[in-house]
């Protein structure tokens, strides 16, 4: 049966997911600098034929993957109404995921279609309805679910997410957007799979019982 599936998401050990003050000039909010290093590096070694602990939960993060769900901050740095839509997201013309992607935000515009068989879908639905139509179009594979942390908490609270990969960073932020805060009993029903480190990060996969 196919999964909704997060990965890779990173957090300091304080809890935080973002930084505060999203912007263009911050696109993960200040002080989240570097946070994400491990997956960078994880990914050149990886294009390189390399192995190791940080290789292997990137290499798992693009297995059977047939759509992505993210939210607006995870599109882009712009709130409110779309001034027009030259903004493409950040990843050029060829994003890196090559399905569809759904996108949640309060003002829609059409479907955007990029290099390499990435779509953009922008949806006001609800996060169930969100999921079924990623489901219908990753034609039986899996669903990746991409940030911020309030989108992955939404998911969270509605019991709708198989499997949590969090990336542990050494570091302390004291502010910023924490990801497991506001979820009632959104996590309940998970148990910790796998805690695995390296010097880089500590790996905690969560999957319901």
């Amino acid at each position: 049966m196919p999964k909704l599936r997060v990965h890779n998401l990173t957090i300091s050990l304080d809890g935080f997911a973002a930084g505060p003050h999203q912007r263009l000039e911050y696109p993960l909010g200040e002080g989240f600098a570097g946070m994400h290093d491990w997956m960078f590096a994880a990914m050149r070694e990886l294009a390189e034929g390399g192995t190791g602990i940080d290789v292997d939960r990137c290499r798992r993060a693009e297995e059977n993957i047939g759509a992505t769900i993210m939210g607006r901050n995870m599109f882009g740095p712009r709130r409110g109404p779309w001034a027009d839509e030259s903004w493409q997201g950040w990843w050029g013309d060829n994003p890196p995921y090559h399905n569809d992607v759904f996108v949640h935000t309060h003002h829609l515009r059409p479907s955007l279609a990029m290099e390499g068989g990435t779509t953009f879908h922008f949806t006001d639905e609800s996060v169930e309805t969100v999921l079924e139509r990623a489901f219908k179009a990753a034609d039986g594979r899996d669903v990746r679910l991409g940030g911020g942390a309030s989108t992955v908490q939404q998911y969270l609270r509605a019991g709708l997410v198989d499997e949590l990969h969090l990336a542990i960073v050494p570091a302390l932020l004291g502010k910023g957007e924490r990801l497991l805060d506001n979820l009632d009993d959104g996590i309940d029903g998970y148990r910790v799979a796998e805690l695995v480190s390296s010097p880089a990060a500590t790996h905690a996969l969560l999957v319901r019982r």
